[in-house]
């Protein structure tokens, strides 16, 4: 390649990562209109009028939709059919991504992408330059408060937040469940998920084992809207205070020093000879090609741009606060998921 085809190329490549938000914003038009659910009840490949017709809207426009449709069929996100008969009518349909649209199935991403493309948290990252040079958390720039005291003063926040973390967490735990060594849970007799949300993950768990008592512990406000889940009772508290007794715990991301103190909490009431902790979250590899390493690291920069001191983090920074909280030996099981499972040991 000479020196003025890789300028060109620089210059193409600059244009799509200044516009990328385009796919983000298209990709929840389509789930706002359920495009995807349409397609999917209609059974087989539909025509645009067809689609259009089935849009919760008394007068959709159609030439807004057919424009947006043909980016998301440029993206993969749905399949254009032209009718070998001749006919003028393109047929569209489902693809293995629009699977992940569907706002009825029990694996879905819809929840997630309407969370994270809400103005809510679109707005920090407009903070991000500001934030490197002057400190702080883009989140409390812009909205004036931590992400958990605007969650629990925000109902409507509070609750799309909680259906996104439904989601990936049934997503997640699908894959933990089938994937984690039978031996892993049956010495366990009770297990706190703590910071569990709506206690999706627990529920999962036990559902699959279910000689386990489930405690699902997380701040009052959140416990307050979790569902009723067989086998799983919630508890509201704050884990920096103390943790519920139990054989084995769960725990998500924080930042080193948070993540440390709530170690130390379990590791005083974890039993000697059986307990442990479970950390289902990510391992970053930060020069892997693997298929969800990319993602890996966008959700460190969405810690650090939404939470006090949140991150994701590599092999050795797990292993370096695992030792400081408490637990010198620890595993890490890989699973088909965004994340992976870390069992840490006492002793």
């Amino acid at each position: 390649m000479d020196v003025h085809e890789e300028l060109l190329r620089g210059q193409a490549e600059v244009w799509q990562f200044m516009f990328a938000f385009t796919y983000s914003m298209a990709l929840k038009s389509a789930v706002e209109l359920r495009l995807a659910d349409i397609m999917h009840s209609h059974g087989c490949p539909i025509t645009l009028s067809q689609l259009a017709s089935r849009i919760d809207s008394s007068c959709p426009d159609i030439s807004h939709l057919a424009r947006i449709m043909r980016m998301l069929v440029y993206k993969g996100i749905f399949a254009a059919h032209h009718p070998s008969d001749g006919g003028d009518e393109t047929m569209y349909g489902t693809t293995h991504i629009s699977k992940w649209l569907l706002h009825d199935s029990e694996l879905s991403l819809a929840p997630m992408i309407l969370v994270q493309n809400n103005q809510w948290l679109l707005a920090p990252w407009h903070y991000l330059s500001q934030c490197v040079k002057k400190g702080g958390i883009p989140f409390r720039k812009a909205h004036g408060s931590t992400f958990w005291d605007f969650a629990s003063q925000n109902p409507q926040f509070n609750n799309l937040f909680n259906e996104a973390m439904a989601c990936t967490t049934k997503i997640t735990m699908k894959a933990f469940v089938s994937h984690y060594k039978v031996d892993g849970f049956n010495n366990i007799r009770s297990m706190v998920d703590v910071g569990g949300g709506t206690g999706t993950a627990l529920a999962e768990i036990v559902k699959s084992y279910p000689h386990i008592k489930g405690v699902n512990f997380d701040l009052q406000h959140v416990i307050a809207t979790a569902p009723t889940h067989e086998g799983v009772s919630h508890i509201g508290g704050d884990m920096f205070d103390a943790i519920p007794n139990a054989d084995a715990w769960i725990l998500h991301d924080w930042g080193d020093e948070a993540c440390i103190k709530i170690l130390k909490n379990c590791r005083k009431a974890i039993p000697e000879k059986i307990g442990k902790v479970i950390i289902v979250d990510i391992v970053l590899q930060p020069d892997g090609s693997g298929l969800f390493d990319e993602t890996r690291l966008v959700f460190d920069l969405l810690m650090m741009v939404d939470l006090s001191g949140g991150k994701e983090r590599t092999e050795l920074e797990w292993k370096k606060i695992l030792e400081k909280g408490g637990f010198p030996r620890h595993r890490i099981i890989k699973i088909p998921a965004l994340q992976s499972i870390i069992e840490a040991y006492p002793e």
